[in-house]
């Protein structure tokens, strides 16, 4: 028996099922059971991808965490609030025609500085499942957003309490760059995205 999304209630595969001793009710009880099941998984399905999604924003949210202080030299970075979910959400979309899927990614986290036109500063890498040999590489680049008044910047970069050097607050854009390149295949080539 093969189980498909909907249920076949036909008559005559029901007169079948009477003819054999089978109580009616009970078949319409099982066969009401089983349509029940069936949409649950579709459901199930959504809801431990949007689980994962809820992750894959959290690694990022600690990945820059970490980075505030090391690489950023910055008491605060200001995230625009959905941005870590649409990128999990891209990430999840660029592993869904991986041989292993999302756990075969490793992950290259940049920040684009406004500062210094075209130039990056790798935050992380990071495996999303260490146990499995990666089959694909995303490298994330977000953008650091500078558009404020100067004045306002300058005020921002200056703090009595912090370290020469450090900055106070450091602002991403809501826009990102994501480029996957297949590790498995010489033939493939780059994806790379702008949102």
């Amino acid at each position: 028996m093969v189980a498909t999304s909907t249920l076949n209630r036909n008559s005559e595969c029901l007169s079948e099922f009477a003819v054999r001793g089978y109580d009616l009710t009970c078949i319409d009880h099982e066969m009401e059971f089983w349509e029940r099941c069936l949409a649950e998984t579709y459901l199930g399905a959504e809801v431990c991808e949007e689980q994962t999604c809820q992750q894959l924003a959290r690694l990022l949210e600690g990945c820059l965490s970490r980075a505030k202080a090391s690489k950023l030299k910055c008491a605060h970075v200001l995230v625009p609030e959905t941005l870590t979910l649409r990128v999990a959400r891209d990430m999840l979309r660029l592993a869904a025609g991986e041989p292993c899927g999302l756990r075969g990614c490793v992950l290259d986290v940049h920040l684009e500085l406004e500062e210094q036109l075209h130039r990056c500063e790798r935050l992380e890498r990071l495996a999303c499942d260490a146990s499995v040999v990666p089959t694909f590489e995303l490298t994330l680049v977000f953008k650091q957003d500078g558009g404020g008044w100067p004045s306002l910047r300058d005020f921002l970069r200056i703090g009595a309490c912090f370290p020469p050097g450090t900055h106070r607050a450091l602002k991403l854009r809501p826009g990102f760059r994501l480029i996957k390149k297949k590790l498995y295949s010489s033939a493939a080539g780059t994806i790379v995205e702008e949102c």
